[in-house]
């Protein structure tokens, strides 16, 4: 946390000194520390910093007290989401630097809009996420005005951050053969969704897997994985194929580095009632049914995150107006759901849900604070 501290002194500051009442370090430790503790909004942010001012004192100056609500909203709004992101990633590299060579990462690409931030006059805030599945992390993020424009953010994304020897995973809207070629120019592997939008090739890939007797010989080949589960009172089984055999492809030409296409069927079975769900893939990835199956999976973490930043932190119904200030509160929410996600904090031996993780933290903050920071 110190290092994170001195860290913070270089975010810039674009307000006129002589009018500076409460530092941006200030700011964002109030927020980061209050969202922790089960603040959801300005004003309950700001009724954090003045219950615990004494105790902020041990991390920050507070030379004037506590700012009040909108001026840690104004403030959030003058700062860069970019300079906040890189603060963020400061914190993953602070963590990550003792760890030694780890297996290809899965980086999902996926976008959420933020619906309490919509007015009748626009739209509400989109933002697409680069999301690193085994550090549970926001590598990068872009907002955009629609679900829409996430094909045109995808690639910048992709510039800004280090992929290569990583796998992307991208669902169907954003399977573009542009985007592909960016994944391959970056020297990174895909794993693409496909859907009905991709026409022809989509039908032809179902068609493909529909044969009983080309799934039976991929079987036989060792490109099949199956795993079971229970939970919720149900059943779950997973069957993952895959094949190189795409020379048959139509559009085959059209796809820069595409070497396979995959299957997975998803078997449900709760009481008597028993359903089938079918996704299929495109990808640059040879025949390796291991790592494919981990990336169709493991796509699953970003839809988690955005799951999280609406149960557990309850963005939905913020109604910050400021696209600035609701993009930065944003990061910051994703930030703490990486801190929760790495504590310990159980009550009597049992583990917390994040949400849970939140509410014990508001109730003792000096205490559990202290716990989850130093974790």
């Amino acid at each position: 946390m110190e290092e994170l501290l001195q860290w913070m002194e270089y975010i810039e500051d674009i307000r006129q000194k002589r009018k500076v009442r409460h530092s941006l370090k200030d700011i964002v430790v109030i927020v980061l520390f209050a969202t922790l503790a089960n603040a959801d909004n300005w004003v309950e942010i700001a009724a954090f910093g003045e219950m615990y001012q004494d105790y902020l004192r041990n991390y920050i100056e507070l030379r004037n007290g506590p700012p009040s609500h909108d001026t840690i909203c104004r403030v959030m709004g003058l700062i860069s989401p970019e300079v906040l992101q890189r603060l963020y990633g400061k914190w993953q590299e602070l963590l990550n630097r003792e760890e030694g060579k780890v297996l290809k990462k899965i980086i999902a690409l996926d976008g959420k809009t933020m619906r309490g931030n919509r007015r009748r006059e626009e739209k509400a805030c989109h933002i697409v996420t680069g999301w690193s599945r085994e550090d549970g992390y926001s590598l990068c993020q872009k907002a955009v005005k629609e679900k829409s424009n996430e094909t045109t953010a995808i690639p910048e994304l992709l510039e800004r951050i280090q992929v290569k020897g990583q796998i992307i995973t991208i669902d169907a809207m954003g399977t573009q053969t542009k985007i592909a070629e960016t994944i391959r120019a970056r020297r990174a592997d895909d794993v693409l969704a496909l859907k009905g939008n991709q026409g022809t090739l989509y039908e032809e890939v179902r068609e493909y897997f529909g044969d009983k007797e080309f799934q039976k010989g991929i079987e036989r080949a060792g490109n099949y994985k199956r795993t079971v589960e229970k939970a919720r009172s149900q059943v779950e089984k997973r069957e993952y194929y895959q094949t190189e055999d795409i020379k048959w492809l139509s559009q085959r030409k059209e796809w820069k580095g595409l070497k396979s296409i995959g299957m997975e069927r998803k078997t449900i079975e709760k009481g008597e009632k028993r359903t089938e769900e079918y996704r299929y893939f495109i990808s640059s990835l040879g025949n390796d049914i291991e790592t494919l199956s981990r990336a169709v999976r493991g796509h699953w973490s970003i839809e988690s995150m955005h799951w999280h930043l609406d149960v557990t932190f309850r963005e939905d119904a913020n109604k910050t107006i400021d696209k600035t200030a609701a993009q930065n509160q944003n990061i910051i929410r994703k930030w703490c759901l990486g801190i929760l996600r790495l504590s310990e904090l159980s009550l009597k031996n049992k583990r917390l849900s994040m949400k849970t993780k939140r509410f014990v933290i508001g109730l003792d903050p000096i205490r559990f604070l202290e716990e989850v920071l130093n974790s």
